[in-house]
């Protein structure tokens, strides 16, 4: 019937048709019609028209037709469309070979079948007016790139087994669409062989953090699908969101389709809600933070150091309990004759005249005879300085200070004041005193005689008059400050000793 345009069978369930099939076939193929549906009928082929075919959409859907359909077929020439979804065809370059006859198919619909691409030296030939093609769900990997239409706008290619977009390798200028969701992207492709791209899908792939110069080099883009991705919410990935909020809304199903998947703590949070602050991400930023903290800490210790000697009272503090530890080792049976004298005295070598001719003459000869530990005399040879001070300041009750500014010029002398200073505060008694020999103006003390200072400051110190007359008062002062009775066993053990 001439007058017929459009057949349409569907759900044809006898499978050997009651009469010979090529007839059938042939029958089909010579049908003088615009549209030819043949849907879910088990056909397994379908013979090429003997002459030019007035068909212009085909659809042989849901049947088991193979690569064989169609090749070297130069009949169809008025065909627009061809539908050949639920198929059997397994070779992209078959499929291509069968369309390069077609001078004007513009929509070509290959979705699931079996298509794979070899990616062989043999080129693909495709109809030059096709413009629109579906290759959704089937068995393709990146080399589909290889084999396409040069001319094609519109590319779905969902549901495939895509890694990537390999550059360079299709010059697509016309394409416009292209579906690329649920496959195994780890990144967005970039635009460099797509210049007229303006939708991208890239839904439900593996794209953990997206590239941040996506919308640079895909400056036509308008909309980019890329939710439902397992995002690692990281640093890359803001910028990424940064970006998503210059280029303007580009993003579709923002944001609710925008969540982080890593790390486990940011599970299920979107993209929206992730921010990390500038520092954590500024790799330069970070670099000289540390560095300036680097170097605030170093002057810090430089500070300790130089200025407060620290490293000093380190060592001498080492020393001090080394000298304590063999002290515990050695005898312990002395520990109970702690106190052997009233006093130590710590002075200046170029104070020691006054020492000797003035302060012990006073002190030990007087009534109620004072014992003094002078380094000098008690000093036990064999023994290393250090433990020669410590032990006589442990020996006896107080410790007395000569100070002049030859006191503070000598290092030794400081060691004293710092063991007795130890002392001192490990018992929590009053056990210096000192003697102001010759008026010290405070900018003489080194900086890192601090304690000296402080106590100068707060102690009440006794001062050596230099009227005569004054004198008796000064030393009744000190006997007063040194005098105790000493344990019993001592003075006992003295005394049989004379």
């Amino acid at each position: 019937g001439g007058s017929m345009k459009v057949l349409t069978l569907e759900h044809v369930r006898n499978k050997l048709y009651y009469f010979n099939q090529g007839i059938l076939y042939r029958e089909f193929s010579e049908m003088d019609i615009a549209s030819l549906t043949i849907y879910d009928a088990y056909m397994p082929h379908m013979l090429c028209p003997n002459r030019t075919s007035s068909f212009q959409y085909l659809n042989f859907s849901h049947n088991t037709l193979t690569d064989e359909l169609f090749q070297n077929c130069g009949t169809l020439t008025n065909l627009k469309s061809l539908i050949l979804k639920r198929n059997k065809f397994e070779s992209l370059r078959k499929v291509s070979f069968m369309t390069s006859y077609m001078k004007s198919l513009q929509r070509l619909d290959m979705s699931n079948n079996l298509l794979s691409h070899d990616g062989a030296a043999v080129q693909c030939r495709w109809a030059k007016s096709l413009t629109e093609l579906d290759l959704s769900s089937n068995q393709l990997t990146d080399t589909v790139f290889e084999c396409l239409p040069v001319n094609i706008a519109k590319l779905d290619l969902q549901n495939n087994q895509i890694t990537s977009v390999p550059v360079g390798m299709a010059e697509l200028q016309a394409l416009k669409e292209l579906n690329l969701a649920s496959n195994r992207l780890a990144d967005l492709p970039g635009c460099g062989s797509f210049t007229s791209l303006e939708l991208l899908n890239v839904e439900l792939n593996l794209i953990l953090s997206p590239s941040a110069d996506f919308f640079q080099s895909c400056p036509r883009v308008r909309e980019l699908q890329a939710g439902h991705n397992p995002f690692k919410c990281s640093c890359e990935l803001q910028d990424f969101v940064r970006l998503e909020r210059r280029s303007g809304g580009k993003l579709s199903d923002w944001p609710s389709a925008y969540v982080c998947e890593y790390p486990e703590g940011l599970r299920g949070t979107q993209l929206k809600d992730f921010h990390l602050t500038e520092l954590a991400c500024n790799t330069v930023l970070l670099l000289v933070t540390a560095l300036l903290l680097t170097l605030v800490l170093v002057a810090a210790v430089a500070f300790l150091c130089i200025y407060l000697d620290v490293p000093w009272y380190v060592r001498m503090t080492w020393q001090w309990t080394q000298t304590k530890r063999r002290a515990r080792h050695q005898r312990p049976e002395e520990q109970e004759t702690a106190l052997q004298f009233h006093a130590f005295i710590s002075y200046s070598e170029r104070d020691s005249l006054w020492v000797k001719n003035e302060l012990i003459p006073h002190l030990e000869k007087g009534e109620g005879c004072i014992r003094l530990c002078q380094h000098e005399r008690n000093f036990v040879p064999g023994k290393s300085i250090v433990e020669n001070i410590v032990n006589c300041i442990e020996k006896s009750y107080k410790s007395v200070f000569v100070l002049s500014p030859n006191f503070v010029q000598s290092e030794w002398c400081h060691y004293e004041l710092y063991f007795a200073h130890h002392k001192l505060f490990s018992e929590n008694s009053n056990s210096l005193i000192l003697i102001l020999l010759e008026p010290i103006a405070p900018y003489m003390i080194p900086a890192r005689y601090h304690k000296l200072k402080a106590l100068m400051a707060k102690r009440t110190y006794l001062e050596w008059p230099k009227e005569r007359g004054k004198h008796a008062l000064f030393w009744a002062n000190l006997r007063a400050a040194i005098s105790i009775n000493l344990p019993m066993s001592f003075e006992a053990h003295e005394e049989q000793s004379d």
